[in-house]
């Protein structure tokens, strides 16, 4: 009996075992910087695509019938084109069935075309610059408002809400600090504000003194920078110590963070930016106010912009692959031009380019060190 009863308790390891060797693995990619001055938006981002592989593996996810378990592959570009590139062809050789990435424009343009020669589908929900649809790849996509709309909406507020006459531009050099920064340019030019100055620095700089001291000698009623809070955060501070305490500093996504308080370490001058991210501020999306309360559960302090995007765009990935009844890239990369997803941050659609449609933005201002959203 005691022998019976072994061999039954055996058997049914083995096939649970078996079923267990029998359940398919649909890795997801996720590329962001980790390392480095960017690493905060990095690990956010990632954060956000691990919580989303939790959640739809909690839920049960089926493909053509059969259960699957999801899993994420993590890879570490550190904002660097070069290295984005090599953990792009890293996913491609480790053939992951969708990546969700990257964080910049300058690593995720380079390493769309790696994508789209093996065949692999990425979804940013972070890269804003408009160039990365332009080549028309069929395997990139976007599922937040890009640079046209983020700069222009900041010049309208300037020239139309504020009154503003002049503006001093500075930008990093990168494909997303130039474009949103050349974007503004053309905006508040043609709403009639005059851009008395521009300038230069790199997304590693620290010491913006020089920049300043030229920016300050023309008055400016504003200065736009287009780059990252790594640079945003010392920049007001040194502004405070030059006495431009009084001009308004406006910047896109990449300095529309909670981060960028601490960088600032109780500047006053972090009173007077006004900044805008792609998207409804949390309190407005579908199911923002819920999924941040989770999110903040999970993650304390980690939260910055672009988490909710990352999320939906893993959900967005394992919707197309239900839809194509498989997670091969070849046969469920056409579903995603037809997506129509209910998400966290919006019903998510793509034109024929893989732009987002009808993406919204949101200007946000600081009081009392706390980022807030004016509309």
């Amino acid at each position: 009996m005691q022998m019976k009863l072994k061999l039954t308790v055996a058997a049914g390891i083995a096939a649970i075992a078996g079923l267990a060797a029998a359940q398919e693995v649909v890795k997801i990619g996720h590329v962001a910087p980790v390392s480095g001055a960017q690493a905060h938006y990095g690990k956010d981002n990632e954060n956000g695509v691990r919580m989303a592989i939790e959640d739809l593996n909690k839920a049960g996810v089926e493909i053509n019938g059969k259960k699957v378990k999801l899993e994420i592959q993590a890879e570490d570009d550190a904002a660097d084109p070069k290295q984005g590139t090599a953990a792009a062809q890293k996913l491609c050789d480790a053939k992951v069935a969708g990546v969700v990435g990257h964080l910049n424009s300058g690593t995720t343009i380079p390493a769309s075309k790696v994508y789209n020669d093996c065949g692999i589908p990425h979804v940013t929900g972070a890269a804003t610059n408009p160039n990365l649809t332009k080549p028309g790849y069929k395997t990139t996509y976007r599922i937040i408002a890009n640079d046209l709309a983020l700069g222009s909406g900041l010049a309208f507020y300037a020239a139309d809400k504020l009154k503003l006459k002049t503006v001093a531009i500075i930008d990093d050099r990168t494909a997303y600090g130039q474009g949103v920064a050349e974007v503004f340019k053309k905006t508040a030019l043609a709403k009639g504000m005059k851009v008395v100055d521009e300038q230069f620095t790199n997304d590693k700089a620290t010491d913006f003194m020089a920049i300043l001291t030229a920016i300050k000698a023309k008055n400016p009623d504003a200065i736009f920078y287009g780059g990252m809070d790594p640079q945003a955060g010392p920049m007001l501070r040194q502004m405070e110590q030059l006495g431009l305490s009084k001009t308004k500093y406006f910047g896109g996504d990449g300095i529309c963070t909670s981060e960028i308080a601490k960088l600032a370490a109780g500047a006053k001058t972090l009173e007077n930016v006004v900044c805008a991210e792609g998207g409804a501020s949390l309190e407005k999306m579908p199911g923002g106010a819920a999924w941040k309360k989770r999110y903040d559960e999970k993650y304390p302090g980690q939260f910055q912009v672009y988490s909710p995007y990352t999320y939906d765009a893993t959900f967005v990935l394992v919707d197309a692959m239900k839809r194509a009844k498989s997670s091969d890239p070849k046969v469920y990369t056409k579903e995603l031009i037809k997506t129509n997803f209910k998400g966290i941050t919006t019903t998510i659609q793509f034109l024929p380019n893989g732009e987002l449609k009808n993406p919204a933005i949101t200007l946000y201002v600081y009081k009392d060190g706390k980022k807030s959203a004016l509309n």
